[in-house]
């Protein structure tokens, strides 16, 4: 697996900051748009938000540690080599899911659009990522997405890989 980091510094913290959204309307010639298949596995969850994750996405493996619930989270993510995800995917049995993740360019914002496959065939989230607290409030989404549920217990990968 390639080598990536995508963890922001906020304050000493890191940070994650985002919004996901029902999906209520593919972009037009969405596979045209840059995409990759997610495979993604939990290690661990535990109360108030806190898993670590492992995902492979093309290429890329990566271990991430979240912790938080709502909008801004700490997220620390550390790249993996291909043998040390293949170590680690067992691990995760019974709390997986696939998606294939589209880039889909909005202004000057990518929304990320991941339609789950496999056993959550036909749910689709559009997620969006933010610099900073007020940029995500001030956010006004595309037509084309629906309800925003980041705080929907339902909608959270970590509940999507159990069920």
């Amino acid at each position: 697996c390639a080598m990536r980091t995508r963890t922001e510094f906020v304050n000493g913290s890191a940070l994650e900051i985002e919004r996901k959204f029902q999906h209520k309307r593919m972009p037009e010639n969405l596979t045209s748009d840059a995409h990759r298949l997610i495979e993604q596995g939990y290690l661990a969850v535990e109360g108030g938000g806190v898993q670590v994750r492992l995902r492979r996405a093309g290429d890329v493996c990566s271990l991430t540690y979240k912790r938080g619930m709502g909008n801004a989270r700490e997220e620390r993510e550390i790249a993996l080599t291909a043998e040390q995800f293949a170590a680690l995917w067992p691990g995760t049995e019974g709390r997986r899911l696939t998606k294939m993740r589209y880039e889909v360019p909005f202004g000057a914002r990518m929304v990320e659009v991941d339609v789950y496959t496999s056993r959550h065939e036909g749910v689709v989230v559009a997620e969006v990522e933010f610099p900073d607290e007020a940029s995500c409030r001030d956010f006004i989404p595309p037509d084309r997405m629906g309800e925003d549920v980041s705080g929907a217990e339902q909608y959270r990968n970590v509940v999507t890989s159990r069920s």
